[in-house]
């Protein structure tokens, strides 16, 4: 229950107004605010999308096409935004220390 609520507190720091905060394990994002989830909602159902809309007899080519491809370029978009919009990523394990200067 500890990791839940150090999580909430540590989303709701964020006096900068990032859309996307540092994981606090490991390396990467997580939406803060409402237009990161807003962002990684549409992602999901784009996606999903896709994926159902692909005939189930397609192959090959036409799989690339209307599949790979467009979920390639999604998924570099949606990096891409969160590089922008959201905290410097890096490598990250637990709470950051408060005294610590950011970017150390």
């Amino acid at each position: 229950m500890n990791f839940i609520k150090d999580n909430i507190e540590y989303l709701k720091d964020n006096p900068k107004g990032y859309w996307f905060k540092r994981k606090l394990y490991g390396w990467g994002w997580t939406p803060a605010k409402w237009q990161g989830w807003t962002l990684l909602f549409v992602y999901v159902a784009v996606v999903l999308t896709l994926a159902f809309g692909i005939d189930e007899s397609a192959v090959g080519e036409v799989l690339v096409k209307e599949l790979f491809l467009p979920v390639l370029v999604l998924t570099v978009l949606l990096i891409i935004v969160s590089y922008l919009k959201g905290e410097k990523p890096r490598w990250q394990w637990g709470l950051p220390d408060k005294g610590k200067v950011e970017g150390e």
